[in-house]
């Protein structure tokens, strides 16, 4: 197996300038061995493979009268989500881009599992930009999902105006004050005010944008002078620090799987590996830019206790949903059959269950400023 990219460092995270940084914000790699990537450069075994087998799944976690007319019909169009094998998905009437995850409850369930994962790798933290709380006005999540982090940053940032969007209106109606959503598609152009945000945040988006790079633009755009922009994003790859999962496991077909629908749909989906990040906002005109990269176990197996208790968090969200990442997917473009899926998805919760494969999933931050004289 080959190593993974050399950019990456352990145990310590990185700067961008190269510097050793505290690890602090989140934590370190558990191991400093040459990693194998499990991903990109293996062999994608047919989905028959799977559908082959018999495996038992044990599977425990399952206005005016015009105006309110036109309001009527768009909000109903934006509700009337596509059904695929059982699961339902955004409404077309939103983007005419194909974004492939499921928007029901037992996938807006593992987003906010996930999302205790990412707080507990920060200690608690919501971010690590340079914020001063007392003046920042307007904040922006991007792709908010089921809105907790928006919710949550509000609370913290009681006089901050927050607004999240969102491809699906899936986020609860009860919510601060200071905290609003928007259903929009983030790859078209902005509807915000040039120069509105005091900070732009972007989490775990990772194979869901075509063009990251007009992204960034649009932030760019829209982000005060001197305002930060905040991206925290994964490989679609894992990684395994010491030889423990074969190429032919569950765990080890992840990689080559999403390195093959990233052909198809034209979307990257080792955000880390391809230097997207730091690359897009540079380019977009963002400077003070800063990066820390960590290995983070994707299931309970390290010694350290926080870790571990990542690795959980990690482990209950993607065995709670495997087939949302798979569904949509796998029988359009690589001809997988519900009976392939199935069975993959059976195997890779039995190798979670055990934990003797230690995978881990590399994750980036990078801040960045737009400059003052912007």
């Amino acid at each position: 197996m080959s190593s993974p990219p050399k950019k990456a460092q352990s145990p310590e995270a990185t700067s961008s300038k190269g510097k050793e940084k505290s690890p602090t914000p989140a934590p370190a790699s558990p191991t400093p061995a040459p990693a194998s990537p499990g991903g990109g450069d293996l062999p994608l075994l047919a989905g028959a493979h799977w559908g082959q087998q018999e495996i038992d799944d044990d599977n425990d976690s399952t206005l005016g009268s015009d105006a309110e007319s036109s309001t009527a019909s768009i909000s109903s169009s934006i509700l009337q989500y596509r059904n695929f094998l059982g699961r339902t998905y955004h409404s077309d009437s939103v983007t005419d881009g194909e974004y492939w995850g499921p928007n029901d409850a037992k996938a807006n369930e593992m987003l906010d599992i996930i999302h205790e994962a990412l707080v507990k790798m920060f200690d608690g933290k919501l971010y690590t930009a340079p914020l001063d709380k007392d003046k920042i006005q307007t904040a922006l999540d991007v792709g908010t999902g089921t809105g907790v982090w928006a919710i949550d940053f509000a609370d913290e940032h009681p006089n901050c105006q927050v607004v999240g969007t969102d491809i699906s209106p899936i986020q609860p109606g009860w919510v601060p004050p200071n905290a609003r959503f928007e259903i929009d598609d983030a790859q078209k152009q902005w509807t915000f005010q040039e120069n509105y945000f005091d900070y732009v945040h972007i989490r775990w988006l990772t194979g869901t944008i075509k063009d990251w790079y007009g992204l960034y633009a649009e932030a760019y755009r829209c982000t005060k002078p001197g305002g930060w922009i905040e991206h925290l994003d994964a490989d679609g790859t894992w990684y395994c620090l010491d030889g423990t999962m074969p190429e032919d496991s569950a765990m080890g077909q992840w990689g080559p799987i999403w390195k093959k629908l990233s052909g198809y749909l034209g979307n990257e989906f080792d955000i880390v590996s391809s230097d997207i990040m730091t690359n897009g906002l540079k380019e977009a005109g963002f400077t003070n830019i800063s990066t820390e990269e960590y290995y983070i176990p994707l299931a309970p197996w390290s010694d350290d206790p926080k870790l571990k208790q990542i690795g959980l968090y990690l482990s209950v969200a993607l065995t709670h949903d495997i087939e949302g990442f798979l569904n949509y997917l796998m029988p359009t473009y690589l001809g997988w059959t519900p009976k392939d899926i199935a069975n993959y998805a059976a195997t890779m919760r039995k190798e979670f269950r055990e934990a003797k494969i230690h995978s881990n999933s590399r994750w980036r931050v990078v801040r960045a400023q737009k400059p003052l004289d912007a």
